[in-house]
């Protein structure tokens, strides 16, 4: 008998949710595949109906509607709202809210880590996965990662580029993925909440 596995997610923006909402879900069955001591049916990834952008009130009222239903939650940001996941899981600690509260921050844009993996590009017809940076570890470097992802994306395709969202963040190697700083980081918090659950 498996034991399920609900994540939540509150982002800044639908394609980083785009993106992200994936990499929640295969991150958390990639952990509970290899660390659990029983089968985990991690499920899709419930998402909140607050941009993180907004004040960390409303965030905060967010992440106690997803609790509802949510095992642990993810709080996206990028750098420069970098403190307010962190005001967010304090404000929520302070109310007595037991669900984990993980802080999902990149050092800079989510797009740099849609950036970690050149093969999921070199497998795009069209997409000039040579400007992609060597090292997964190197995307923190970028300065503005989003020009670059454009300048990555294929150019003649139909796609939206939102589209390039929900395919890269379904197939991007996660132990790419897992070189770049930041999400190593969230990955060993995210592994913590999960002994703490019984999880792992």
């Amino acid at each position: 008998m498996s034991r399920p596995l609900v994540p939540g997610l509150l982002a800044e923006s639908t394609t980083d949710v785009r993106f992200l909402g994936h990499v929640v879900h295969r991150q958390l069955r990639a952990s509970t595949e290899k660390g659990s001591r029983h089968v985990v049916d991690v499920q899709r990834t419930e998402t909140g109906d607050c941009w993180t952008i907004k004040d960390a009130g409303r965030v905060g009222r967010a992440v106690l509607e997803l609790a509802a239903d949510c095992h642990l939650i993810c709080v996206h940001n990028d750098h420069n709202e970098r403190g307010k996941a962190e005001a967010v899981v304090k404000l929520l600690a302070d109310r007595g809210l037991t669900t984990p509260v993980i802080p999902l921050v990149p050092v800079r844009e989510t797009e740099a880590w849609l950036l970690a993996d050149r093969a999921v590009w070199a497998g795009l017809r069209g997409s000039d996965h040579g400007r992609v940076p060597a090292r997964p570890r190197d995307v923190e470097k970028l300065q503005d990662p989003k020009p670059v992802l454009d300048a990555v994306r294929p150019q003649s395709s139909r796609r939206h580029v939102a589209d390039y969202f929900d395919y890269i963040g379904q197939n991007i190697d996660l132990e790419a993925l897992a070189q770049v700083p930041a999400y190593a980081a969230w990955v060993a918090e995210t592994e913590e909440a999960l002994k703490g659950l019984g999880y792992l």
